[in-house]
C-alpha cells in the first residue's frame, strides 16, 4: 500500500479536530510543561559566545547540574507521546485515564527500542566513520559521514511507526515493535520522509514568525519579560506541533496497517 499523503494529513487534522480539547491538555502537560521548564532553567550561553572555554564549562555545569530533569521530561514526553497515539487511534474509545495507563504500559518498551535503535545505528556510525579514518583520506571520511548521515535519516523513517506498534497494536516487544515498524514502513520510505519533512517545515516557519513577533516583545517589556514570555510563546508552538506530528503519525500507521492490528510475522518476506 503506497502512503497518500494528502488522505494523511486530512486524517491527522480530522483527528485532532475531533477530540482537541483533550488532546491539547495532554500536550500541554507532557510537552508544554516540560519545555518551559527548560527554558527556566537554561543559563545564558549569550554572554559566553566568545569564550570557548567558558561556554563549555557552562554547558557541562548545566547538564550535570540538571541532568534528572533533562530525563524526567525524557520519560514525559514518552508517555505523552503514547497516551497521544493511543487517544487518536484506538478504536475502543479510551478515556484519558485509560490511554494514560497504557502510554505508561508502553513505556518500558518504547525505552527499550529507543535504546536498540540508538546502540544499533551508533555502533555502525562507528565502525563506517572508523574505516574511513583509517583511510587518512579526508575525502573518504566525508563519503563516510555522508553515508552514516543518510543511514541514519532511512533507519529512523523504517522505525517511524514504532511508537504506534506499541501504543495502537499493543506490541510490547521492543524487537519486535521495531520489525512491525519496518513492515509498514516498506515501499513507502520516500513518502514518509517528504511528508515528515512538510510538517517540520510548517513547524520552523511557525517557529520563526512567533520569534519575530516575541523579539519586539522582548524589546518592548525589557528582558525579564520578554524571556519569559518568548519561552511560553516557543513552548505552546512546539506542543501544538509536536501534537501535529503525532496525529501525523497516528494517520500513517492508519493508512498503512489497513486499520488493523497485524501480527510480526514474515516481517522482511
Amino acid at each position: 500500500m503506497k502512503l497518500d499523503m494528502n488522505l494523511a494529513w486530512r486524517d491527522a487534522t480530522a483527528m485532532i479536530g475531533a477530540n482537541r480539547e483533550v488532546l491539547l491538555i495532554v500536550a500541554g502537560i507532557f510537552f508544554f510543561l516540560p519545555g518551559l521548564a527548560m527554558t527556566f532553567v537554561m543559563p545564558d550561553f549569550a554572554g559566553a559566545l566568545e569564550n570557548q572555554q567558558q561556554m563549555q564549562q557552562m554547558v557541562m555545569d548545566f547538564y550535570s547540574g540538571f541532568w534528572w530533569l533533562f530525563l524526567l521530561s525524557f520519560v514525559a514526553q514518552i508517555i505523552g507521546y503514547l497516551t497521544l497515539l493511543t487517544l487518536l487511534r484506538t478504536d475502543s474509545k479510551p478515556t484519558v485515564g485509560e490511554a494514560l495507563r497504557a502510554g505508561l504500559g508502553g513505556l518500558l518498551p518504547a525505552i527499550g527500542a529507543y535504546l536498540i535503535l540508538t546502540f544499533g545505528l551508533g555502533l555502525i556510525a562507528a565502525v563506517v566513520v572508523g574505516i574511513g579514518a583509517a583511510t587518512g583520506n579526508g575525502v573518504a571520511v566525508g563519503i563516510c559521514f555522508a553515508a552514516v548521515f543518510v543511514l541514519m535519516v532511512y533507519a529512523m523513517i523504517k522505525c517511524s511507526l514504532t511508537g504506534a506498534t506499541i501504543a495502537i497494536e499493543q506490541i510490547r516487544n521492543p524487537v519486535s515493535a521495531l520489525r512491525r515498524s519496518w513492515q509498514l514502513t516498506k515501499g513507502n520510505s520516500s513518502r514518509l520522509f517528504l511528508f515528515f519533512v512538510l510538517i517540520v517545515l510548517v513547524y520552523f516557519v511557525a517557529s520563526i514568525l512567533v520569534g519575530v513577533v516575541f523579539s519586539v516583545v522582548f524589546l518592548a517589556l525589557g528582558p525579564s519579560v520578554g524571556v519569559i514570555t518568548s519561552g511560553i510563546a516557543s513552548g505552546i508552538v512546539s506542543a501544538i506541533a509536536t501534537l501535529v506530528f503525532v496525529a501525523a503519525i497516528a494517520a500513517a500507521h492508519r493508512q498503512l496497517s489497513g486499520g488493523t492490528q497485524n501480527n510480526v510475522d514474515d516481517i522482511f518476506g
